[in-house]
């Protein structure tokens, strides 16, 4: 039993390790938007969100090449050719003096940490089923999630003391050690019975099979819809606090205490979607994410922004009740999926990081002098995400058709 214990404690972090290789990607290079874009000559600062976006849209990508793959040749090889993949995308950020080659890279590392990142959620499909899936996706999302807390004080001390390409090297130094680790540790957790063998048709068979399942492409859509407007924050949270506020130096642990809520939020539902269930706490959590932002939304509609400690408030709720949808979602649509847990997770994170990466795009060209659009745009997310969430009930389907 104790060793039980503790092959699930080690199977846990360690799948939050490679997960937080993307992580470390996305975040721990936000400080250092400006030295980089100065360094490759980027005149127009709306620009340089680009560079956090652009990674989003290889890992939907990338997931849709890698799932289906998987479910042929198993998890841990496809984990070895992503990060391969993603050591060539590294050198091409690191040598590069073009910004256009430069966005380049960054989609090529999206695509590349695709695996890891579409691996965890198949191998966690793979080894558990129903809420307690959900309780280990929570506690794996958590451990991700807490990465941001110290990214992008990790970035800012390696950008001070080195240089803004150091940042990279120390990404992938960071990735040799989780590999190398998953090597010598973790089992394939794909079961014989499920292994598909590979033909092009895989693609064409695992996507019909994946449409056909009303649930999972109903809380697909809803996770584009909530990672996007999450999305909008993660790529201009930096011109936020740094250019409408002034706190450019106290921008890394601003960043890192909204990070710890959305880390409480995904511990707090590893305690409780066994009891509670996943449906009834999406349900709670997006009726509070849209009020939250309806609220802000009527005190600020003048466009004037609040104090700091308002504005931090504010996010801190609403990244408190995404921390609830995040894990459970990405449960509630894989758990009919467990035939085709590759190619269905690789839809799932395509389709829905496909959608959030214009959705970000979009709105973050009105986040230039307040942050009300930003809210605006987390309202309007949050309405489609519960109409959405209603017409995948019996309930809902019902008022959907008397209206």
């Amino acid at each position: 039993m104790e060793k039980q214990k503790r092959s699930q404690f080690e199977f846990v972090v360690l799948m939050a390790a490679l997960m937080s290789i993307v992580a470390l990607s996305i975040d721990a290079v936000l400080p250092a938007l400006p030295l980089i874009g100065n360094h490759l000559s980027v005149t127009e600062p709306l620009e340089l969100p680009k560079l956090i976006t652009s990674i989003f849209l290889g890992l939907g990508i990338g997931q849709l090449i890698f799932g289906p793959l998987s479910d042929s040749f198993g998890r841990k090889p496809i984990v070895y050719a992503g990060f391969l993949l993603f050591i060539l995308a590294s050198l091409i950020c690191i040598t590069t003096k073009s910004f256009e080659l430069m966005l380049f890279g960054r989609v090529l590392q999206g695509i590349a940490l695709a695996s890891p990142r579409t691996m965890c959620i198949a191998m966690v499909r793979d080894s558990y089923e129903g809420d307690y899936m959900a309780k280990i996706l929570s506690i794996v999302v958590m451990v991700f999630i807490l990465v941001p807390v110290v990214a992008p004080t990790l970035g800012q001390f390696l950008m001070t003391h080195y240089d803004w390409k150091f940042i990279f090297t120390f990404n992938l130094i960071f990735g040799v050690l989780v590999v190398l680790w998953f090597w010598l540790r973790q089992p394939e957790t794909l079961k014989d019975k499920y292994r598909i063998p590979y033909r092009l048709t895989i693609f064409k068979t695992g996507t019909v099979q994946f449409f056909r399942i009303r649930s999972a492409v109903i809380y697909t859509l809803l996770s584009g819809f909530i990672t996007g407007s999450f999305m909008v924050y993660l790529s201009t949270s930096q011109r936020i606090f740094e250019k409408q506020y002034n706190l450019a130096d106290e921008f890394p642990l601003i960043f890192a205490s909204l990070a710890i809520a959305v880390g409480l939020a995904t511990f707090f539902n590893s305690q409780l979607v066994v009891r509670f269930g996943m449906k009834n706490i999406v349900h709670t959590a997006m009726i509070s994410f849209i009020i939250i932002s309806l609220i802000f939304v009527v005190l600020f509609n003048s466009g004037s922004n609040p104090n700091i400690e308002i504005l931090i408030t504010f996010f801190a709720l609403q990244f408190f009740t995404i921390g609830f949808l995040f894990g459970n979602l990405r449960a509630l649509a894989m758990e009919p999926m467990g035939h085709i847990a590759g190619i269905g997770s690789a839809l799932n994170g395509f389709i829905s990081t496909v959608m959030a990466v214009p959705i970000a795009d979009y709105i973050g060209t009105y986040v230039t002098d307040s942050v009300t659009p930003l809210f605006t745009g987390f309202l309007v997310c949050g309405l489609i995400s519960l109409m959405l969430f209603y017409f995948n009930s019996s309930k809902g389907t019902k008022i959907l058709n008397q209206i």
